[in-house]
């Protein structure tokens, strides 16, 4: 999954207006030794956003990590982030525990997805639509 030369920088993409994923994201720490983590905003034109477009994955719908080259979406960027998290801290202890098993990850992930679409609904958040969908305005 995870190749062995990993780059210094470890690129998390995710929508900064919502703040269930600001929180998750704000207090996830990776392992010094394998370089530090650069929060990017979705919502910003980036090179890292155009290739995600590009690949088609939609930014609206799962948090995108991406190690080197290699781009890990949704359930298997949370569970990566859970793998190479630093253990410090309660948060990241229980992150690690709940996440770092690949079959719990792919269980777990759309439950949360669900809840926090919802919740943006409620809150009237528009989407990125970074796919171009027809009608995909709100949440």
């Amino acid at each position: 999954m995870l190749e062995q030369d990993v780059q210094s920088e470890v690129l998390l993409v995710y929508d900064k207006e919502c703040p269930f994923c600001d929180f998750y994201c704000r207090l996830v720490r990776i392992e010094s030794s394998l370089g530090r983590i650069k929060i990017v905003d979705a919502r910003k034109g980036s090179e890292v956003m155009q290739r995600i477009t590009a690949t088609g994955l939609d930014i609206d719908q799962g948090m995108v990590v991406q190690v080197g080259d290699q781009l890990f979406y949704g359930a298997d960027a949370i569970h990566l982030l859970a793998l190479m998290s630093s253990r410090s801290g309660i948060f990241n202890r229980i992150n690690y525990w709940i996440f770092k098993s690949v079959l719990l990850s792919r269980l777990i992930y759309p439950v949360l997805r669900f809840f926090r679409n919802f919740a943006l609904k409620l809150m009237r958040k528009t989407r990125i639509d970074n796919l171009g969908k027809p009608d995909n305005e709100l949440f």
